[in-house]
């Protein structure tokens, strides 16, 4: 009777202790997707270019590379352009042309800020990769670390970019996340 009462109360004390431990929220990799996926929406990390808009001067030798930029985004509904004054240079092979550059309406989701003759575009976004799996680094209990891998998607402002060639199409980024009793996991730093 002895061992009885002994072994039934180790087994509610055991119980005890392991409801105690578990009360903190395991985190597996499905919640810290979703912690991640959320801050992502609502924070989303990206890369952005200023370019010129309003009146631009654009040379027929040095700047046709430039003009090409923005005469490829004409064709694709995303800037307006409306030529404004031609001027050929006496005995010269280069020309001047002046445009009326404006952004339209479909450029609108990239568009961060503009001012009269300057914006800043979204030319590059960063998303979860959903091929590789993310890596769960567990401080204790209520803190742990997670490392994502996300993907870069180019918008057609990406023409603009100055440094294109990184080596790979992906950064890693580790972010620390915390439990709270209130709100679950939530994401407290880089």
């Amino acid at each position: 009777m002895k061992n009885l009462t002994l072994l039934t109360i180790s087994a509610v004390f055991l119980f005890f202790i392991i409801g105690c431990k578990g009360g903190a929220g395991n985190l597996d990799e499905s919640t810290a997707t979703d912690v991640i996926t959320a801050h992502l929406k609502a924070n989303p990390e990206f890369e952005s270019v200023r370019i010129n808009v309003g009146e631009i001067k654009f040379r027929s030798k040095n700047d046709k590379v430039e003009l090409e930029k923005y005469k490829e985004l004409e064709g694709k509904g995303l800037v307006e352009m409306a030529l404004q004054d031609q001027k050929k240079k006496f005995l010269s092979k280069d020309s001047v042309y002046v445009y009326q550059v404006s952004l339209t309406d479909k450029s609108k989701p990239y568009v961060l800020k503009q001012d009269a003759s300057k914006a800043t575009l979204r030319v590059l976004d960063y998303v979860l990769d959903p091929e590789k799996p993310i890596t769960l680094i567990k401080g204790d209990s209520k803190v742990a670390r997670v490392t994502v891998s996300l993907k870069k998607e180019q918008n057609d402002f990406a023409i603009f970019l100055k440094d294109k060639g990184t080596a790979s199409n992906f950064i890693t980024k580790t972010y620390k996340l915390k439990f709270k009793k209130e709100e679950g996991w939530i994401l407290v730093g880089d």
